[in-house]
């Protein structure tokens, strides 16, 4: 039988960008969580999105994997990034493009 800690460990791993959410990228079911989807849209970043609400063992699960007790979380080619206000304050100084470039994940040019 796989675990939650299994499964969510296979998406991070098999995926360059995964948001562990509530609610989808199209219906974010929290204000947190959208922020983080208009990041990742702004910068063109194409992500796995997982809706933790979906399923009681992921929710807790993904909480006890990071060692992190809020969602959303951010995870970029394995590792965790952080929930929305690190990701909002890496967004804001130009270090969030710049750890997806690093990664080797196009990042949209944006001007100003």
């Amino acid at each position: 039988m796989t675990t939650a800690h299994d499964k969510i460990d296979a998406e991070v791993k098999n995926n360059d960008v995964v948001l562990f959410m509530k609610g989808t990228a199209q219906f974010p079911m929290c204000g947190f969580s959208g922020q983080v989807v208009q990041i990742l849209d702004y910068l063109g970043v194409p992500f796995k999105g997982i809706n933790v609400l979906d399923a009681d063992d992921i929710r807790q699960g993904i909480k006890d994997y990071s060692n992190w007790p809020t969602i959303p979380q951010l995870y970029v080619k394995g590792e965790f990034i952080g929930g929305c206000d690190i990701t909002r304050e890496m967004f804001q100084s130009g270090e969030l493009a710049e750890l997806m470039k690093t990664n080797g994940i196009t990042v949209r040019e944006t001007t100003g």
